[in-house]
């Protein structure tokens, strides 16, 4: 049997800060570091979970315990006996699956072998590591979404087929994960193929029939795949839906729903509240991390219907003037040259190209004015 290989705290401490610092994608740190990305996005959201600590007060000093205080202790540890037994017994009634989710593997005072022996879970199970994407495969992806954007309504077949006739070597199952690592989800769609989280609340669609008319009456989000030179990374984006301004925005090497808490924090610091905040269902935006967030706002929260791309149509037509104008015509190599090329395109955007729904305007000057839209002269 080969042996584990273990790492210093000194050496996954190191790894998670370049992860932080999403200057290069998973894949890479994980080809630079001869590591996993699983062991990577691990070590990351162990960092960021463990980060506050560090700033915490000074522990005080024990206190003394008397002998009555003993008695309680006592009393205490056998009632926990009895609600820990109650308790194992109600999580080994969960499926496999969600049980695994419940391991944390740098737990502080449990180890996984504990852990696992608590949820009733093999050991070996929790070891699986899925294989990174090949060179091929990031290829496709980049056919894939710039047929897309031309076609949004291919779903897997057809855009299986359109692969073939390019020469290709590509099948439909292998399309259909792709396309699903990108989210992309096409308009005509077959029943039960758009999957939510099965714990999260879906909110409904409020902008159906309403007139929007004012600068931060709706705010949409959306996001989207950017491809690199080697690798991939995310795009979330806030978008005022009357100027169609890009009020904040993030990018990130994992799709965890953090750096979309980021870019909505930002935007409501910076301009305010709006009426009503529109996403689609995907979990990042259905998390409690960004509903909690709206709430505690009181943002009305709506959200697109099942496969309906166009309840939130305005970002994106958004994504494909962005990927055309700037990422297509740029071969990313890090995450910081992405980072500054989309940040001065959405620049210019905001500031210097004037949208076609208001004439003249930018949507900058859009989301300052309050006059009604001038519309381009026929």
């Amino acid at each position: 049997m080969t042996k584990r290989k273990r790492y210093s705290a000194e050496f996954k401490a190191k790894v998670a800060l370049e992860a932080i610092r999403e200057e290069l994608t998973t894949a890479e740190l994980a080809k630079k570091y001869n590591i996993h990305p699983t062991m990577i996005s691990g070590w990351k959201r162990t960092a960021i979970e463990n980060m506050a600590s560090a700033f915490g007060a000074q522990a005080t000093a024990d206190p003394t315990i008397s002998a009555a205080d003993v008695e309680k202790l006592h009393a205490k540890i056998g009632q926990l006996v009895i609600e820990r037994g109650f308790f194992v017994r109600s999580l080994q009634s969960h499926p496999r699956h969600w049980r695994q989710k419940a391991v944390k593997k740098y737990h502080s005072d449990l180890s996984v072998r504990r852990q696992c022996s608590l949820l009733s879970l093999a050991r070996s199970s929790l070891y699986y590591q899925p294989r990174g994407e090949s060179a091929e495969n990031l290829a496709f992806m980049e056919i894939i979404d710039r047929q897309f954007l031309e076609t949004p309504w291919y779903g897997s077949r057809q855009m299986a087929r359109h692969m073939q006739r390019a020469g290709h070597k590509c099948g439909r199952h292998r399309v259909r994960r792709l396309m699903k690592l990108m989210r992309l989800v096409p308009i005509y769609q077959e029943p039960k193929t758009s999957r939510k989280h099965p714990e999260h609340k879906i909110y409904p669609y409020l902008l159906r029939d309403l007139a929007i008319t004012r600068p931060n009456q709706v705010w949409c989000a959306d996001i989207t795949y950017i491809p690199m030179r080697r690798g991939f990374l995310y795009l979330v984006a806030i978008m005022d839906w009357h100027s169609r301004k890009v009020l904040s925005w993030r990018l990130s090497n994992s799709m965890d729903a953090g750096f979309c808490v980021e870019a909505l924090k930002e935007a409501l610091a910076k301009y305010g509240t709006p009426e009503i905040f529109n996403s689609d269902q995907g979990s990042q935006f259905t998390s409690i991390d960004v509903t909690g967030v709206l709430h505690d706002a009181k943002v009305k929260i709506s959200m697109d219907g099942r496969g309906r791309w166009i309840d939130n149509r305005m970002i994106e037509r958004l994504w494909r003037s962005l990927k055309y104008e700037c990422v297509y015509l740029n071969a990313f190599e890090t995450g910081s040259d992405a980072r500054d090329g989309i940040g001065s395109w959405l620049s210019y955007y905001n500031e210097r190209r004037p949208h076609s729904s208001h004439g003249l305007l930018t949507p900058d000057e859009a989301y300052g004015s309050r006059s009604p839209n001038l519309k381009i002269a026929a």
